[in-house]
C-alpha cells in the first residue's frame, strides 16, 4: 500500500483548529498583558484621584508663596489658619540627607563585597540577607527607633529627646540601604570582565582594579541606585512618624525633633472632615510628593536604564 501524504489544506486546517491549548495560550496572552500595564493604570488612577481630591484647594485657597515659603503649618486654627509646608520640607530633608549619608557606605561597600570579593554560597548568602533586610516592615523600624535607638540616643549623647533627626536617619539609612545594595551590586556585575582582566594585566591590584576602573565604569548604575535610596526615603512614612518627634520645626540640628510630609499626611487625614480646606491641602502634599517621587525614580530608571544599554 502507497502512504497518503496529507495535503497542503490539511495541514493549514490542523494548524488552525481552535482547541483547548489555543484558548489557554490567547488567556495566557491576555493576563501577562493585563498585568504588564497595570501599574501604568494603577499610577495614572493614583495621581487623577489625588489631583481630584486637592483640585478645589490648589484653584481657591492656594497661595504660592506662603505653601512652599512659609514655615507655619496651622490649618485648624479657626481665626486664621495657615498652609505653609516649609518646616515639613525641611524635616524630610534633613531626614532624607542624613539618611543617605548613613545609607550609602554601607550600601556600596556591601555591594562592593557581595559583587567583587564574595563567590559560591557565600555570594548566594548575602544576597538573600539583604533582600530579606528589604523586606522588614517599616513599622518594624519604626518600633526599633522609639523603644531602642530613643533612649539610647538619649544616653549617648545627653540630650532630653531621642525621637529626632539622627534617630530617624539612622532608621531610614538603614531601610533604604538593601535596596541600594541590590541595585549598585547589579551594576557592578554590568562591568564586562575584560575590564578588569586588562587592568590586572597591566598590574593593578585588586583594590586598584576595584576603585579605579569597576567603580569608576558602573557610576551611572550607582548613581541610580543612590536616587532610588533617595526616593525610598523621601516617601517612607510610618518609620518617620514614629522617629522623628513629629514636631513642625525647622532643624537646627540633627538632635532637633521635626515631621515629615509624609508623616503629616498619615497623621492628620483621619481627623479631617472631608472637603475641607485642611483635608484638600493634605492632598495637596500629596501631589507634590506624588512629582518629586516620580521625577526621582523616573531619573534613577533612565540612569539605570543608560548603563544596562552601554
Amino acid at each position: 500500500m502507497s502512504e497518503q501524504n496529507p495535503s497542503s489544506v490539511e495541514i493549514m486546517d490542523a494548524f488552525d483548529r481552535r482547541d483547548l491549548a489555543w484558548f489557554i495560550d490567547k488567556l495566557v496572552q491576555v493576563l501577562v498583558f493585563i498585568g504588564g500595564i497595570s501599574a501604568i493604570v494603577f499610577i495614572i488612577g493614583i495621581f487623577i484621584f489625588i489631583t481630584m481630591e486637592g483640585f478645589g484647594f490648589l484653584l481657591d485657597t492656594l497661595d504660592f508663596r506662603e505653601f512652599f515659603m512659609s514655615p507655619w503649618w496651622e490649618p485648624t486654627d479657626e481665626d486664621e489658619p495657615s498652609f505653609g509646608i516649609l518646616a515639613l520640607i525641611a524635616g524630610t530633608a534633613s531626614v532624607t540627607g542624613l539618611a543617605m549619608l548613613v545609607a550609602i557606605p554601607f550600601s556600596l561597600g556591601a555591594a562592593i563585597y557581595i559583587g567583587e570579593f564574595a563567590t559560591g554560597k557565600k555570594r548566594e548568602s548575602l544576597k538573600v540577607l539583604v533582600e530579606l533586610l528589604a523586606a522588614i516592615p517599616s513599622v518594624v523600624w519604626g518600633f526599633i527607633g522609639l523603644s531602642i535607638m530613643n533612649p539610647l540616643i538619649i544616653e549617648l549623647f545627653d540630650v532630653p529627646v531621642g525621637l529626632n533627626v539622627l534617630n530617624a536617619g539612622v532608621i531610614l539609612g538603614l531601610m533604604a540601604a538593601p535596596i541600594m545594595t541590590s541595585i549598585a551590586e547589579d551594576a557592578l556585575k554590568a562591568v564586562p570582565d575584560r575590564y578588569r582582566e586588562a587592568a590586572e594585566a597591566m598590574g593593578a591590584t585588586r583594590w586598584q582594579v576595584i576603585f579605579k576602573v569597576v567603580l569608576s565604569a558602573a557610576k551611572n548604575g550607582l548613581l541610580g541606585a543612590v536616587l532610588l535610596g533617595v526616593g525610598r526615603g523621601f516617601g517612607e512614612t510610618m518609620a518617620v512618624l514614629m522617629a522623628t518627634g513629629h514636631a513642625i520645626n525647622i532643624p537646627g540640628s540633627v538632635f532637633d525633633s521635626v515631621r515629615a510630609l509624609t508623616a503629616t499626611i498619615a497623621a492628620e487625614l483621619g481627623e479631617t472632615a472631608v472637603g475641607s480646606d485642611h483635608y484638600q491641602a493634605l492632598f495637596t502634599i500629596g501631589i507634590f510628593l506624588f512629582v518629586i517621587t516620580f521625577v526621582i525614580n523616573l531619573t534613577a530608571d533612565l540612569i539605570v536604564r543608560g548603563i544596562r544599554n552601554k
